[in-house]
């Protein structure tokens, strides 16, 4: 109790101290972040709004040269040689060249600058002089750059000089509004101006970009990514396409945290953006948040000592009153031993409790148990004292579910999800007739068999057939469901007296059997035996013809008679389930015998196959009995064809199938159909010449890529898991941990040793 006490205290005082920390400390991050984000975005913005500056600067020193009409001192020397002609066309060429010397000077961080008359065949420019257009650097990009020129304001247009000088150009064609003079002005601006400007305040600044309307680099940190599209950055991309003036975004990338800010120019249509780290940023609030964490953890340890204190104090009558009581109890004290005391006399009357409801199960599982047995002894034949108890009405009928494909069934569930299934089946067809107003008792027969008993008498609207009909339905429906497996229902005639339960049980199993020929998921009800053909049939030439084809390993041949047989049965007016399964136990053995008689081990081909007679014997409808007879020709054959060495040419198709789809979900019935052989087949050799089982050896495959990939790439275990075809982590470990003996962060950390 001092203990609980204590636990008690300590959540009281501690937990919403802790929860609060956690709370604020959560608040604290949340609230800087949004300021720091918002202060970022301020500091972006008045850098954006310097740029816009520094360059309409620019834009009007340069159409404030347009308009002193010092362009028309030239206007009339087309060629270079007609400039050069005198002094007074040299002097105003140098006019020119002087006037854009000047603006260079006016304005920091141009590189150069230069005048094209229109149609002249010379180029006047600050960086090379009065040059003939062939001896200066190419100008046909002026072409491009004003493709996209309104109006009468210049462009801007980024570019790279011949001298490795990355330039945002400034384009402004002459016109008639300022000059008659036809030609074209360019500015040269260097980018590295537009990064000084660009530069951020902020501690945390990892790089800056400059973009236009496109999403073209102009200005980058990283001078290697200049004039590059910046779609190559996913989160770059995404604020390029949104359409808002400015904003910010948090982005993990590379296992750091970045903060994203951009502001887009109204005037020019770029848009800045600069990328902080997070961490850098936010150093100051992560500081006040441990501080924040070591006082709660200070107060946490002083509420612990005044916990304990206050359990002491509290818990010392009630510990004295129980010992005593616990001394003088014939209970004893094994039942307070470690436990809370105040539970003492909870526990001496939960213990009556207890025994009492395990005498109580006992009885219902004894009475349940009897019922079982008298329909046990009922259906075969025997008298049950409890009979007229359990069926008190006139009438009765036997019904058969069984569950369709038993083997399968088998092999996909374990023993504790079929006992699981076997109860709900029981009671819900129990409820099912109850409903419908028919008393019915359900036992499990074996062998996935349910017997159900039906006992009911006549009333005023005559015979419950349609009722026990509806029922049928739902049953079959509920148990489909609930196996994810169809099941067939036989149904028995109609007793008068509940001797008769055991001839009606054996024809609802006879019912059953109907199913061979019609198919499973049926509702089969039994016919009298005096309708029935009794003739029996047995293909004799389609089995000689088999044992040919057999002999010439023509499998599609045997497919073909396989198929006639099958048509033939279903042609039949009547051929009885003994009738069937002969045949195809005839067509088995025969094979055999021809087998041992050219001297062929049988027991080399069928390993593992266990006992085929029985196999067939299990089987519930005519398409299983030819499908599995086809693998049984099947393996015949292809033991034919590994003897000749093939197997070794399908295995490398089969390894080379596996190594180029080990990442995908592989389902192994294709693949057999993509490499040309069966799924038996397939499987044999993998486990005949690996010594492994299909699956493994995928497995191992898997395995063998996940070791690389530790070894040499820096991805995450799930994200390695996804690589090498899991779906999820846990699956790789239990496949990793199987073949290496240690999880893959074990396997890591020690390849980083």
């Amino acid at each position: 109790m001092k203990l609980q006490l204590i636990v008690i205290f300590f959540c009281v005082m501690a937990v919403p101290a802790v929860i609060l920390t956690w709370y604020s400390g959560e608040q604290v991050l949340r609230n800087s972040e949004h300021a720091i984000a918002e202060s970022s975005l301020a500091e972006l913005n008045a850098n954006r709004e310097l740029i816009e500056h520094a360059l309409n600067n620019l834009v009007q020193n340069t159409v404030r040269l347009t308009s002193t009409h010092v362009f028309d001192r030239i206007r009339t020397y087309d060629t270079f040689m007609e400039l050069n002609s005198s002094y007074s066309t040299v002097s105003g060429a140098r006019a020119v060249l002087q006037e854009l010397l000047n603006l260079n000077r006016t304005n920091e961080g141009i590189d150069s600058s230069f005048f094209h008359l229109s149609d002249s065949d010379y180029v006047i420019s600050t960086d090379k002089g009065i040059k003939k257009l062939e001896r200066y650097d190419s100008i046909d990009w002026i072409s491009d750059a004003l493709s996209r020129h309104r109006g009468i304001a210049g462009v801007w247009y980024p570019r790279k000089l011949d001298s490795g000088i990355n330039v945002m150009s400034y384009v402004l064609p002459l016109n008639r509004l300022s000059t008659t003079t036809r030609g074209v002005l360019v500015i040269n601006l260097k980018e590295s101006q537009i990064g000084s400007l660009f530069h951020s305040a902020g501690t945390g600044q990892q790089e800056y970009m400059l973009l236009n309307a496109e999403g073209m680099i102009l200005s980058h940190s990283d001078k290697a990514k200049l004039l590059q599209n910046a779609a190559e950055q996913p989160v770059v991309q995404d604020i390029v396409r949104d359409k808002a003036s400015e904003g910010y975004k948090y982005v993990e990338r590379m296992g750091e945290r970045l903060l994203y800010t951009w502001s887009r120019s109204g005037k020019l249509g770029w848009m800045n953006v600069n990328i902080d780290s997070v961490n850098t940023l936010m150093a100051g609030s992560h500081a006040v948040q441990r501080d924040i964490m070591l006082l709660t953890a200070i107060i946490v340890l002083c509420g612990t000592v005044l916990a304990v204190i206050l359990a002491t104090w509290v818990s010392r009558p009630v510990r004295e009153l129980v010992r005593a009581m616990g001394a003088r109890s014939s209970l004893g004290t094994g039942i307070i031993q470690g436990k809370n005391e105040l539970n003492f006399l909870d526990k001496a009357f939960k213990r009556m409790q207890e025994e009492e409801e395990v005498l109580n199960r006992l009885l219902q599982v004894r009475e349940q148990d009897a019922h079982n047995l008298a329909v046990h002894r009922m259906i075969r034949g025997e008298t049950a004292p409890q009979a007229d108890e359990l069926f008190p009405d006139k009438y009765f009928m036997a019904v058969i579910v069984s569950i369709d494909r038993y083997r399968n069934y088998i092999s996909k569930t374990n023993p504790e999800t079929r006992s699981y299934h076997r109860y709900h089946i029981i009671s819900d067809c129990e409820d099912i007739f109850r409903q419908e107003g028919i008393r019915a008792r359900s036992i499990y027969h074996g062998d996935g068999c349910f017997v159900i008993v039906l006992n009911f008498g006549f009333s005023d609207e005559g015979s419950p057939v349609a009722a026990i009909q509806t029922a049928l339905n739902v049953a079959r429906k509920q148990a489909g469901q609930l196996l994810g497996n169809s099941v067939t229902i036989g149904v028995s005639s109609q007793a008068d007296r509940s001797e008769m339960l055991a001839d009606c049980v054996s024809e609802a199993m006879e019912a059953i059997k109907q199913g061979m020929v019609v198919g499973s998921g049926e509702i089969l009800y039994w016919e009298d035996e005096a309708v029935r053909d009794k003739k029996y049939i047995y293909p004799v030439h389609s089995e000689r013809r088999i044992l040919n084809f057999l002999d010439k390993g023509d499998l599609k041949g045997i497919a073909r008679e396989l198929q006639i047989i099958g048509n033939e049965i279903r042609s039949a007016d009547y051929v009885s389930y003994d009738n069937i399964v002969f045949i195809y136990y005839q067509l088995a053995g025969v094979t055999m015998k021809h087998l041992r008689e050219n001297n062929v081990s049988t027991a080399r081909i069928f390993t593992g196959r266990g006992n085929i007679y029985a196999t067939l014997a299990a089987m519930d409808t005519l398409d299983e009995l030819e499908e599995y007879l086809y693998e049984f020709f099947d393996e015949i054959v292809q033991y034919f064809t590994r003897s000749s060495g093939e197997a070794n040419h399908h295995l490398t198709r089969i390894v080379q199938y596996l190594k180029e789809h080990y990442h995908k979900e592989i389902v192994f019935e294709d693949m057999a159909r993509d490499v040309g052989i069966s799924y038996s087949h397939m499987r044999r050799i993998v486990y005949e010449l690996t010594g492994k089982s299909l699956n493994d050896y995928l497995n191992h495959l898997r395995v063998e890529r996940a070791k690389e990939l530790l070894r040499n790439s820096p991805l995450t275990i799930t994200q390695i898991a996804s690589e090498v075809g899991y779906y999820n982590a846990q699956s790789f470990n239990r496949f990793f941990k199987k073949f290496e003996g240690i999880s893959p962060s074990a396997y890591k950390m020690t390849q980083i040793e």
